[in-house]
This record gives structure tokens, C-alpha cells and sequence, in this order.
């Protein structure tokens, strides 16, 4: 009985031995040191007797993001000897560099020991350089002007699979930003391949002083996406973190001496007409076309043109269009100014020229460009002298009111002629979407004719007989789902657009003509389209 005695008070204290030792929160990490790009795993292990339940994870975000958490329940038997507990495996990002600590977890009365974290800058931790996924940040230029542009480039290097790649948009204090282009591509570096995905900004300082070009945080998660899964458990949510960057911003040089300040890559002008300028006659509209486009700049940083203040030319100008273009390159922008001018009176005319003092950002020194002085005769009779006299007394007298009105006709043939343009050109755009759509519904999406017809205006503008030859193509292969039509509007187009391409001496393009061939060719399909309809589509650049 004493030896019965004995034995059981070994087992009762050695389960209750077990028991104390059971009842226990551990937490470990896979290491102490890391740079802020990088992360760790935390892994908590509760056993005990008391089940359900789990930590406070929310002490975790004062100092750390919280990528991903798993949970998982284990028991086995090792020796003879059962062990059960309850494991949670989370992955963890820094979010400040330093000595943090990762703060104590409490679950059933248990509480795990704190651990200290040593936190790094990018790239200065033993493993920054075999890291399977990195960011890298480049600048175009190593200093700027203000409101000059910055193009920021920011690179995903990868050599794993990555999905659901998101990122928070690059924000600036005290800069305008824009996101201008989005590439993926392939790239190897000492000799291993690198999937990289690629986003550019556009970045426009408003002030002097240094720029400030915060870090970027990408969450992404590895491994190859299982659609037939719904747990991919080897899959793991990473978080990446770019450098900062620091740039200097110098204010406008005191040397420059233009009305606006304009730093650019490049600004050029150039002007087009609604008609032949061999075709002006006294008391007919005509329509200058004015566009400066300038690369590297909005085009709301663009200043107005000059007025025309010339006698015997009415002028009634459109308010002007503004464009912004995205590319690799950044943002090229542009401004469009239109002006209906009527002549009261036959002769020869001069439009002084117009000159726009820049700056160039590639060569740090002021430029002008210049659109040259016009020249142009206008035939006709003179309209009545009554016609040409304006009165700017607010009292209308009865002998006035002919001249009031004939120079309201003439003022709202042109405002009527510019405003209407918009509206039948929307109009027949969507006639012939809709045409076209029930033959190919594939295409759909990509029949975008008033962007099309856009290009092929700043095209011609720009009187680059390739880039015209370029738009053309492609505006006639959407229009006409790849055929053109044999007609002699479309046999001059052709023929003046060969001769500037490839004949010897080469002759320079016939903006005029081209404008007038482009227009008689739409005028056409409306009049096909809409042959019960006696109301014909304005000018198509008016």
C-alpha cells in the first residue's frame, strides 16, 4: 500500500508538471534584423487546456503591417508522449526604421516575451541583395526647374510569380502628378531574369527648395494563382518598399526673359486654314487654325495666342481646346486656337508673326520659337460702307440697325459654323459606330473615330508628310473596315501625300488642299448616309 502510495504522488506531480509546462504562449521570428523593404514571420504557438479564442494581433499595427495571418491546429505524438497546441504564422512589414519592439500577446492568462526588431534602410540588410522581389526608383535628371517636369520611374523586379499587384498612387506635396505610362517587360541581370513591371510619372514642382519624392509601398502575393483552389496555401503576401528620393528644385533663372515661363523639351507652332489661301474672297468666313504644342509641359501651363486687331478683318475666335498626350516620354500638351475672319474689303494682308520665348530643358538656355508673318490677297467687291461702321453708343438708331444686323449675320454664320461642327461630327460618328457594330462586335471597343480624326487634324497640322501618311492609313482602315473607296477625292489624297513621301526633288505638303479633300470626302458619306436630311456637316476643322 506505502508503494501504491508512492506511485501515485510521482504521477499526480508529474502531470501536474506536464501541466504547468502545457500551459504556455511562445512567440519566435524567423530573424531580428531587415530592412524596411523587406519582411518576417512571426509565429505564436499557444498550448494549454482552455481552447478557442486568439492574441490582440491589433498591438501589432503601431509599428508593423500585418501581410498575412494564418492559423493552424496541431497535435502529435512523439516517444509515447502526446502534444497538442494551437500556431499562428503571420507575415510582418516594418513601417519606420530603428529598434522597435514586437510588443507581448496575451491569450488565456499567457503572455508571450516581447522582441526586439532592428529595422534597416532599404537595402542595407545581409539579404538585401538576394531578394527574390525589389523596387527600384529613377529620376530622369538629377535636378530641375520649377514647373519643369520629372519623369519618375518605378521598377518591380521579380524572379517569382506575383499577382494582385497593388500599390498606392505617388502623391507629392507641393507637385502636380500624373500617371503617363505602364509597361511590363524582361530584363536580366547577372545572368538571372527578371520579370519587371514598370510605372512612370509625370511630375510637375510648384515651388523652389528641395522636392521631396516619398517611398512607395507594393503588396503582392506569390506563387501561381489556382483557380480551382479556394485556400492556395503555398502562396504568400509580400510587401515591397521603394527609396525615397530627394531632388533640388531651382527657381526661374534671372536671365530669362520671356512674358511666360515655359520649361520644355521642346514647343513649336504651327498654323493651318479651313480654305486655300488662293480662295479668300470679300465676306466669306475663312478659319485659321493656330496650334502650339510643346513637349514636357500641360497643357495648362500653355499661354493664350495674341489677338488679331486688323483693320478691314473681323475676327470672331473660338475658345481654344486643350490637350494632354501620355506617353514614355511624359506629357506633350497642346493648344488649339480657332478664329473665323471675314474680310470687308478686297486687297493684300499681312497676320503679324508670332513669336513664343521658351526654355529648353535639354540645353538649360532660352529659345524662341516663331510662326512667320501671312500673306494673303483677298478678291471681291468691298461690302457697303454701312456694313463696316460700327457704333459704340449702346442707342441704336434706325439708319443702324442694317449695319447691326448684317454684322451679326456674318458673326453668327461663324459661331454657327464652329459650334454646329461638334455636334454633327458626334452625331455622325455614332451613326457609323452604329452601322459597323452589328457586322463586328469584336472591334467595338476600338472604334474611336473622333479621337481618329483628331490625330489626323494635329497630323496635318504638323505637315510631317510620314506621320500624316501613318494617320492616314489608319483613319481610312477604321473608317472603311479596311477598303477605300475609288474616288477622285481619295486619288488626290493619295497622289499629294506619294509626292511628298518619295518623289525627287521631294514638294512639300499642300496643307490647304489636303484640309479640302479630307472635308468634301466626309461631306459625301453624310449626304449617302443621310440623303432625306437637307442640313450638311460644317467644315470638319472649323
Amino acid at each position: 500500500m506505502r508503494k501504491f502510495s508512492r506511485i501515485f504522488s510521482a504521477l499526480l506531480l508529474l502531470a501536474l508538471s506536464c501541466l504547468a509546462n502545457a500551459q504556455d504562449l511562445t512567440a519566435s521570428v524567423d530573424r531580428n534584423e531587415l530592412a524596411i523593404n523587406e519582411t518576417f514571420t512571426l509565429t505564436l504557438r499557444y498550448s494549454g487546456p482552455q481552447s478557442g479564442g486568439q492574441p490582440d494581433f491589433n498591438l501589432l499595427e503601431q509599428d508593423f503591417e500585418v501581410l498575412s495571418r494564418q492559423q493552424s491546429n496541431q497535435y502529435r505524438v512523439i516517444n509515447g508522449h502526446a502534444e497538442s497546441y494551437v500556431e499562428w504564422t503571420l507575415v510582418l512589414a516594418p513601417l519606420k526604421e530603428g529598434k522597435v519592439f514586437l510588443p507581448s500577446l496575451h491569450l488565456h492568462g499567457q503572455v508571450s516575451d516581447a522582441i526586439p526588431i532592428t529595422v534597416n534602410k532599404a537595402g542595407e540588410s545581409p539579404s538585401g541583395n538576394s531578394q527574390q522581389a525589389f523596387l527600384e526608383v529613377e529620376l530622369d535628371k538629377e535636378k530641375l526647374y520649377v514647373q519643369e517636369q520629372l519623369l519618375v520611374k518605378v521598377r518591380l523586379y521579380t524572379t517569382v510569380g506575383l499577382h494582385d499587384i497593388a500599390t498606392d498612387p505617388l502623391q507629392i506635396a507641393g507637385a502636380h502628378v500624373e500617371k503617363v505610362d505602364e509597361q511590363r517587360y524582361e530584363r536580366r541581370i547577372n545572368g538571372v531574369g527578371h520579370a519587371v513591371y514598370e510605372l512612370t510619372y509625370a511630375v510637375f514642382p510648384e515651388s523652389s527648395g528641395e522636392l521631396q519624392i516619398p517611398a512607395l509601398n507594393y503588396v503582392a502575393v506569390t506563387g501561381r494563382r489556382d483557380p480551382f483552389s479556394l485556400f492556395n496555401r503555398n502562396a504568400q503576401r509580400i510587401r515591397l518598399r521603394s527609396e525615397a528620393k530627394t531632388i533640388q528644385v531651382d527657381p526661374k533663372p534671372d536671365s530669362y526673359t520671356g512674358s511666360h515661363w515655359l520649361p520644355a523639351a521642346s514647343l513649336g507652332l504651327v498654323q493651318s486654314w479651313s480654305k486655300d489661301p488662293e480662295e479668300f474672297k470679300v465676306g466669306e468666313p475663312i478659319t485659321r487654325i493656330i496650334t502650339m504644342r510643346a513637349e514636357g509641359l500641360r497643357a495648362a501651363q500653355l499661354p493664350p495666342l495674341p489677338k488679331l486687331n486688323i483693320e478691314a478683318l473681323k475676327t470672331y475666335p473660338d475658345q481654344p481646346q486643350q490637350e494632354d498626350q501620355s506617353g514614355a516620354n511624359g506629357i506633350t500638351g497642346s493648344r488649339i486656337e480657332t478664329t473665323a475672319i471675314v474680310a470687308t474689303q478686297p486687297g493684300s494682308y499681312q497676320l503679324p508673326a508670332i513669336t513664343i520665348t521658351w526654355w529648353d530643358s535639354k540645353t538649360g538656355r532660352q529659345r524662341a520659337t516663331q510662326l512667320p508673318a501671312f500673306r494673303f490677297k483677298v478678291s471681291g467687291g468691298a461690302l457697303p460702307q454701312a456694313a463696316q461702321q460700327t457704333r459704340p453708343s449702346n442707342e441704336i438708331s434706325p439708319d443702324m440697325q442694317p449695319t447691326i444686323n448684317k454684322d451679326h449675320f456674318w458673326r453668327n454664320l461663324a459661331i454657327a459654323a464652329l459650334a454646329s461642327h461638334l455636334f454633327w461630327l458626334v452625331y455622325f460618328i455614332q451613326q457609323r459606330r452604329n452601322r459597323i457594330q452589328p457586322e463586328n462586335k469584336n472591334n467595338t471597343k476600338d472604334l474611336n473615330l473622333r479621337a481618329l480624326t483628331r490625330e489626323l487634324s494635329i497630323a496635318i497640322d504638323s505637315g510631317d508628310a510620314r506621320l500624316l501618311n501613318k494617320t492616314l492609313d489608319k483613319w481610312l482602315n477604321t473608317r472603311y473596315a479596311g477598303g477605300t473607296p475609288e474616288t477622285e477625292e481619295f486619288t488626290k489624297l493619295r497622289e499629294l501625300v506619294s509626292e511628298a513621301l518619295y518623289k525627287q526633288p521631294s514638294r512639300p505638303l499642300n496643307i490647304g488642299q489636303i484640309r479640302v479633300l479630307v472635308k468634301r470626302i466626309i461631306d459625301r458619306e453624310i449626304q449617302n448616309e443621310q440623303a432625306t436630311s437637307k442640313t450638311l456637316l460644317p467644315d470638319l476643322f472649323a
